[in-house]
């Protein structure tokens, strides 16, 4: 009895899953059919071109959006503002990150009006090709970054490079430029950082003397101190302050 209950056990194993294969669990389920065709129309070669291009453009969106606008400048000031009020995660990185991107677009709305009827509607009407298309794309945002980028930062990196002094915008290649303004855009964002600490420093050291005076410590000062700082950044109107300066710094 126990070698028939075995047998049919093993039949029953055996045949349980060709059953269960043997029709569709979701019938009419979609299928791809992925496959690489030759062609000999020119329209399809450029097709797939410019798909490929739009693709890479899309892959390093990010590095252009923090590196080539305000954008590297405002989120910094932005974090030292949280760090100078001590209150950790308050607000938090989404929120900062947020109202970052969004004083960014608004910043950048004229380089982008400039970039959008210059290149990228005269390129899609068929006017302009790819290479000219580029070329008055990037004029825009040289000239934004030029005028916030030191002369000594730009100087370091084409002295590097062993690439000639150049007689106009046009003559200063994006590989210096990039990475000249962001190290500019880095050293006043840490300026106008320094200057946000100071009152906050101040209070901290105001508490922590009066705690001293009254023998108090043990007391953290830093604890004592938060409300008071985030009264007095609320009564001044902090953050209308700080956007109002980032404004201001890209005028």
């Amino acid at each position: 009895m126990k070698k028939k209950l075995a047998f049919i056990l093993i039949v029953a194993l055996v045949l349980i899953p060709s059953i269960s294969f043997a029709e569709p669990i979701l019938p009419g389920f979609p299928g791809f059919n992925l496959e690489l065709e030759s062609t000999d129309s020119p329209e399809d070669v450029s097709v797939t071109i410019q798909l490929l291009i739009l693709l890479t453009v899309l892959s390093i969106a990010p590095a252009i959006l923090v590196l080539m606008t305000s954008f590297t400048r405002i989120v910094v000031i932005l974090s030292f503002t949280r760090n100078a009020l001590a209150t950790n995660q308050m607000p938090p990185n989404q929120v900062i990150i947020g109202l970052a991107l969004f004083i960014t677009f608004f910043i950048m709305t004229p380089v982008f009006t400039e970039v959008n009827d210059m290149a990228l509607q005269p390129y899609l009407a068929g006017e302009i090709g790819q290479t000219q298309a580029f070329d008055e794309a990037v004029k825009p945002f040289k000239v934004f970054m030029s005028k916030h980028t030191r002369q000594q930062d730009l100087a370091l990196f084409l002295s590097y490079a062993d690439i000639p002094e150049p007689n106009s915008l046009d003559e200063i290649p994006l590989q210096a430029l990039v990475p000249a303004f962001a190290i500019s855009e880095l050293k006043t964002a840490f300026q106008i950082g320094f200057m946000i600490f100071i009152p906050f420093l101040v209070l901290d050291m105001i508490v922590a003397s009066v705690l001293m005076s009254m023998g108090m410590m043990m007391l953290p000062p830093v604890m004592i101190s938060l409300p008071f700082k985030i009264l007095l950044f609320v009564l001044v109107d902090g953050w209308h302050l700080i956007v109002r300066s980032l404004l201001i710094s890209f005028n």
